[in-house]
């Protein structure tokens, strides 16, 4: 049966997915992932990236490499009919861009098949490292592009977001003002999804739309470069970039250097898209009303809209990879403040899940900001504040980073979506049912997890199915392509307590003005 495969790539791995699939239906008949740090410590990372101060980045090698080793063994061990194979696409981290020079296309298409990838792309980079959506060096460069734009809310309705450090624009103008001579040899500008596509089909890859929103250079209604702001960014930046494509585009068909050194066939390359994006068809949220929260390195709730949403300072929109567009609010303190607390009070999950549960819900009035690392929503420097909360309180301090976090997502949620039906949740702590219905009592909605916790590669893998069925012209609606890949188990689902839900809507208004107060903003934002 035809075969098709989604890769994610994201801040510490490579993940795959492979679907089988029929006419009536879809199953995931292959699951793997590569972890950097553990599969490639040559490259020296911790949790896949290199930091240096508020700098953060990673080795694109690396990404290549893991490309490479990832296809080997969905050729060589996944047991697979690998001729089957009719279309490929994939997930890259956003915001994530590469820069090489002009020998770069070249090389990706006289590929050898006899050598290794990684040791054919040696000197094809005019900057060594790519900064990642985890780099928070560029406040002057967001300010610069801001002012030149008409100010952060005119650059949201322009590109869809205020200027932001981790976009792509603004890390291009750094790289501009500290190192003219290396930006005036690069030839091209990539993000991590189109430079991975490229290597897939030896060719220049597009930048599909919904990555493309999230780089501060797109005009979020044309869909196409915005002039305005590649001036705000850099000089000449026009020629530099891909083009801009819709989501379901084919770049070409794989490379003779896969075909030839692992026996793939000529499958279609679909152009690839951000993670966030992909997630949003992974969990199949495709229908108005239905919101994913993903518990992450960093937390992101996101959501599909069919018309455009106002953009604003405190959000972030882009085009969506099923038509229309995507809502999304991140959140940097994911994982990393409710480890922080976690490891605080030296317990295990099992110990972090009791104290939830042995707390009550609104934690008797008891707050924290956990901004552990500088946050971004709000945008506030490194700090953790706690109101009516002792240190001393391991319990306490459990429910009120849950609480806070929750409260942080619900009360800018409201704003963007109305109403909420159902949250899906997704990524690691989904998997705690208790933090799961701290999400419950907090959005006032049922709450369920994800059958695959690897959205992204799964809705890559829905992208080239849906790609492939359009070249053969067979036009499907979203909803039949995620059906029955994507469908929840309502066996699990964690509904709302209501005295809870009343508990939390006084205390989301308590939480907000603290938040105001500390992060110095006049709003929710």
């Amino acid at each position: 049966m035809p075969l098709f495969l989604g890769l994610d790539c994201s801040t510490q791995g490579l993940s795959a997915i492979v679907l089988d699939s029929d006419a009536w239906r879809r199953t995931v008949a292959f699951e793997h992932s590569l972890e950097f740090d553990r599969e490639f410590p040559e490259y020296g990372t911790t949790h896949g990236v290199l930091r240096n101060g508020l700098e953060v980045s990673s080795p694109p090698l690396m990404w290549a490499e893991a490309l490479e080793r990832m296809m080997a063994i969905v050729s060589r061990e996944a047991g697979l009919d690998i001729g089957d194979l009719r279309a490929i696409s994939g997930s890259g981290q956003q915001h994530g861009s590469i820069y090489v020079n002009e020998r770069a296309a070249s090389s990706c298409q006289a590929l050898d098949p006899r050598r290794s990838l990684a040791k054919q792309l040696d000197g094809i980079f005019s900057r060594a490292a790519s900064p990642i959506w985890m780099d928070e060096s560029t406040r002057d460069q967001c300010r610069a592009i801001d002012k030149a734009l008409g100010g952060p809310e005119a650059t949201a309705a322009l590109t869809g977001s205020a200027a932001t450090e981790r976009f792509t624009g603004p890390q291009i103008r750094k790289f501009f003002e500290t190192d003219r001579e290396s930006y005036a040899r690069t030839a091209r500008i990539h993000l991590v999804s189109s430079w991975l596509a490229s290597l897939l089909a030896g060719t220049d890859a597009s930048i599909d739309h919904a990555d493309g929103s999230g780089m501060n250079l797109m005009d979020i209604r044309t869909l196409a470069w915005a002039e305005a702001a590649l001036d705000a960014t850099a000089p000449g930046l026009g020629v530099k970039l891909p083009a801009l494509q819709s989501s379901w585009t084919i770049a070409g068909a794989l490379a003779p250097y896969w075909r030839e050194r692992y026996g793939f066939p000529p499958a279609a390359v679909i152009v690839w898209s951000g993670d966030n994006p992909c997630s949003l068809i992974g969990t199949g949220l495709v229908r108005k009303g239905w919101l994913g929260v993903s518990l992450g390195t960093s937390d992101t709730v996101f959501g599909f809209s069919a018309t455009l949403p106002t953009p604003s300072v405190g959000s972030h929109v882009f085009a969506s990879p099923a038509g229309g567009y995507m809502a999304l609010l991140c959140f940097r303190n994911g994982s990393l403040a409710r480890e922080a607390v976690r490891d605080q009070y030296r317990m295990d999950w099992e110990s972090f899940s009791r104290a939830l549960r042995q707390t009550p819900a609104g934690n008797g009035g008891a707050l924290m900001l956990p901004w552990f690392d500088p946050e971004v929503t709000p945008h506030a420097p490194a700090g953790v504040h706690r109101l009516n909360l002792d240190v001393a309180d391991a319990a306490g301090n459990v429910r009120a980073v849950v609480d806070a976090q929750m409260m942080s997502m619900a009360n800018r949620a409201e704003r963007l979506w109305q109403p909420c039906d159902r949250v899906i949740a997704t990524g690691g702590a989904s998997a705690n049912r208790d933090i799961l219905q701290v999400m419950a009592d907090v959005f006032g909605a049922e709450v369920y997890r994800t059958a695959d916790a690897n959205a992204a590669a799964l809705g890559a893998a829905l992208r080239a199915y849906h790609a492939y069925e359009l070249s053969q012209g067979r036009e499907l609606p979203w909803e039949q392509v995620v059906s029955g890949v994507t469908d929840v188990d309502e066996r699990g689902r964690i509904a709302p307590v209501p005295a809870n839900v009343a508990v939390y809507r006084e205390l989301r208004k308590r939480y907000a003005d603290f938040e105001r107060l500390k992060s110095g903003r006049s709003g929710v934002g």
